[in-house]
C-alpha cells in the first residue's frame, strides 16, 4: 500500500470526503467482524456504490491494496484515518450549553474519534463558572482570549441564529479556522475559515418531502 505523501493542489470534492468517512466506518465494522481483506466490490455493496467509484475515491490519495487480493482492512482503515485527520487528537470548544450543546457534550462518538471537547462557553450567568460534565463553563465574553490559551482547533457553535454571526466573528478573531455550526443561519467567514452547517430542521424537511412525494399515501389531510 503506497499512499501519496501529499495531495496535489487539485481540490477533492465534498462527496469524495463524505464517502471516505463511510468507508472508514464500514472498515471499522469489518475489523470487528474479523475480516482481514475486503474487495472494492464488497465495500461498494455495503455503501450502495459501484466498485469503480470506490477505486476512484481511493486513487486520489495513492495506491491501495493488491489486485486480485483486495484491501487489507486494518491497514486501509489506518490510511483513511490519516487522510481524514482522525489519527490524532483534536481540541474542541463548544459555545452555547443549551439543549443541543449539552447533548453534544455527552455525545461519546466525538471522543471515540479523538474530537475532545475541552472548553465550554455560555452567556447565562447562572451557568458560568459551573461544572458541566467535568468542564467548567466560561463566559462567552472571553472567547478571544481563552480559545488561544486552551489551544482550541475546532469550535462548535450551538447558539440562537440571532447571535451566531457575532459569536463566530469573535471565534474567527481568536484564530480558529474550523467551525461546526448548529445555528440555522448562513455565516460569513474569511476564505481561510472552514464552516460546516448542521441544520436539523432542513434534514427533517428533506425526510418529509420524501415521504410526501415518494409515498403519497402518507400525505396528511
Amino acid at each position: 500500500m503506497e499512499p501519496t505523501a501529499k495531495l496535489s493542489k487539485k481540490r477533492i470534492s465534498e462527496s469524495t470526503i463524505h464517502r471516505l468517512s463511510l468507508y472508514y466506518r464500514t472498515l471499522s465494522l469489518l475489523e470487528k467482524e474479523n475480516y482481514e481483506t475486503v474487495s472494492s466490490k464488497e465495500l461498494a455493496k455495503r455503501e450502495k456504490l459501484t466498485p469503480a467509484q470506490v477505486r476512484k475515491d481511493l486513487s486520489f490519495f495513492g495506491t491501495f491494496g493488491t489486485r486480485g487480493l483486495g484491501y487489507p482492512v486494518i491497514e486501509l482503515k489506518k490510511q483513511i484515518a490519516s487522510i481524514l485527520g482522525i489519527d490524532r487528537q483534536w481540541r474542541v470548544a463548544l459555545v452555547g450549553v443549551g439543549n443541543i450543546g449539552s447533548a453534544l457534550v455527552s455525545y461519546k462518538e466525538f471522543s471515540r474519534q479523538d474530537f475532545h471537547i475541552v472548553k465550554l462557553f455560555d452567556n447565562d450567568q447562572r451557568k458560568i463558572g459551573s461544572n458541566h460534565k467535568g468542564i467548567v463553563i466560561s463566559d462567552i465574553k472571553n472567547l478571544e482570549t481563552e480559545l488561544p490559551e486552551a489551544k482550541i482547533e475546532i469550535v462548535i457553535v450551538a447558539v440562537p441564529a440571532t447571535v451566531a454571526q457575532y459569536i463566530v466573528d469573535d471565534v474567527v478573531k481568536a484564530g480558529i479556522k474550523a467551525i461546526l455550526n448548529f445555528a440555522p443561519v448562513n455565516l460569513k467567514v474569511p476564505d481561510d475559515v472552514y464552516v460546516r452547517n448542521e441544520n436539523m430542521s432542513m434534514e427533517l424537511e428533506y425526510l418529509s418531502f420524501a415521504m410526501v412525494n415518494e409515498h403519497p399515501k402518507k400525505k396528511v389531510k
